[in-house]
């Protein structure tokens, strides 16, 4: 099948494997597919920085999944080297509050004026879409909805010079009337029709993601899991086409 260029790109997938070897084995497979490639903290942690420049140096875009989350000061130091890596998006937990997000950004800036390169997209993780309200207001201890949380969340992100969110679908509309159209949204929590929706608690397909106004989906397991990874993503791009 020829594939759609434009909806491939918004299409993230989630290398959520244990070594460099099995990612590297999916992500031959899915060759010629322009889509984004996540990589988690499982994979970056066994892999490292030279997981991610092969990945660069094919060509794919990146987004590193580490939500980072300390002291501001730490996290400054954690952006900057993010951003020397050539990444091209990466994320820090909302609930690190306004300074730390700023300082995340002080540490992409120091980073791109001494190397020059490209200067990724930072985001903020409102709530996971593992997180029930249940768990959000009895265990985490924060009131309310969980869609008021990740609005809260959304709107200090973007105080803090932050580009987009990631939250679940179901905010997605709520966040682009709050913060703008032009709001970065990524939604995880994306399974096909039909697919085991596994520790997931707030999910759509993948049309009804992009139909809801999301900037990009993130997939893992449908098609990493799949007997055939590559003809899975193409059903999902095609299925999307347009939208």
């Amino acid at each position: 099948m020829s594939t759609n260029l434009a909806a491939a790109k918004r299409i993230m997938v989630a290398l959520d494997y244990a070594e460099a070897k099995q990612a590297e084995s999916l992500v031959r497979s899915l060759e010629g597919i322009p889509c984004y490639l996540k990589v988690g903290m499982q994979l970056f942690y066994s892999a490292g920085p030279a997981f991610v420049r092969m990945l660069k140096e094919k060509g794919y875009n990146v987004f590193l999944d580490l939500k980072m989350h300390d002291i501001p000061n730490t996290v400054k130091g954690g952006a900057e080297s993010i951003t020397k890596l050539g990444v091209d998006m990466f994320n820090v937990h909302a609930a690190g509050g306004k300074q730390m997000m700023e300082a995340a950004m002080e540490g992409v800036d120091k980073a791109i004026q001494a190397a020059s390169g490209p200067k990724p997209l930072v985001i903020g993780v409102t709530q996971l879409t593992s997180t029930s309200q249940a768990v959000m207001n009895e265990e985490i201890g924060i009131e309310g909805t969980v869609e008021d949380a990740v609005i809260r969340y959304a709107r200090l992100a973007q105080a803090a010079r932050l580009q987009g969110v990631v939250a679940s679908p179901l905010e997605v509309v709520r966040i682009k009337e709050t913060c703008g159209s032009g709001f970065v949204t990524v939604t995880p929590g994306i399974r096909p029709a039909g697919a085991d929706i596994g520790d997931q608690s707030r999910v759509m397909t993948p049309e009804q993601a992009f139909a809801q106004g999301t900037d990009y989906i993130v997939i893992g397991r449908p098609i990493t899991a799949a007997p055939d990874p590559r003809a899975t993503l193409e059903a999902i791009i095609a299925s999307v086409e347009g939208l």
